[in-house]
């Protein structure tokens, strides 16, 4: 078993050194660090190549969920991780102590990630509902690689948010196997990319996916209740399309 993390990287200069280093002090051998730069232009190529242990590609891409997705693509790792260029990980026993969920037939665990902004541990179990409601933080989710045979890679559509969308896929899949962990995973900013750039367009879909990957999998009552939101807001912009998928969605339902 090897475990593959990979850290996205744009103009990172100040804090890609401190999330290298917190990969190096794990103490669990079987890793391998991707870096994938998107053309830095301020030193942080210069640092992150002075570690002979990351594998560096830098080249263009069209956001930060590319960069994951080509990492994804680029790592060996039966296992991976997105560990964020300003994250890094609680402690030096993370992946020791997680050891034994690495080598079980799990396809996703999950755990918590300490948010150093808000100054809080976030967030715990979730579920089918609470996934509509909040994200799983990427920083706190390990994932085979297989798994994104099933569930289709990050949407890159979706400019901050598109790691929420995937969640929602597997969380909603009974046919995969997850767990979630009572441990802190990592130290999140808190002030990412995400915090920085509202998703609209995730924000006006996301009831919408919800409904979607949940169709064959939802009780009635979370389902109505989100489908009913996202009617409601359809009907309070005058959004005709949305009306329209609304009424898609419902028959779908009804037909399963």
């Amino acid at each position: 078993m090897q475990l593959s993390i990979i850290t996205p990287t744009l103009n990172s200069m100040k804090t890609i050194g401190r999330a290298i280093d917190s990969v190096l002090s794990q103490d669990f051998e079987r890793l391998e660090h991707i870096v994938i730069d998107g053309e830095s232009t301020d030193g942080t190529l210069e640092i992150v190549k002075e570690y002979s242990q990351v594998k560096l590609f830098s080249g263009p891409d069209t956001g930060i969920y590319d960069a994951m997705n080509k990492g994804i693509a680029a790592a060996s790792g039966e296992w991976v991780y997105f560990l964020g260029s300003d994250d890094y990980f609680t402690d030096e026993r993370v992946l020791k102590d997680l050891n034994s969920f690495f080598t079980s037939d799990l396809d996703i665990f999950y755990g918590d990630i300490y948010d150093d902004h808000m100054k809080h541990r976030y967030d715990g179990p979730f579920d089918r509902v609470k996934i509509c409601l909040r994200n799983i933080s990427h920083q706190a989710i390990f994932l085979k690689r297989s798994i994104f045979q099933k569930t289709g890679p990050f949407d890159t559509t979706y400019d901050s948010y598109a790691d929420w969308d995937h969640n929602m896929r597997w969380m909603l899949d009974n046919s995969v196997k997850k767990q979630y962990v009572d441990r802190v995973i990592a130290v999140y900013s808190g002030i990412g990319y995400s915090n920085q750039n509202p998703d609209l367009k995730f924000k006006r879909d996301r009831f919408y996916r919800y409904l979607c990957y949940g169709r064959k999998t939802l009780p009635a009552l979370p389902y109505y209740s989100a489908w009913g939101v996202d009617l409601g807001s359809g009907i309070l912009r005058m959004d005709l399309d949305r009306i329209k998928r609304c009424l898609a969605n419902f028959s779908r339902y009804q037909e399963k």
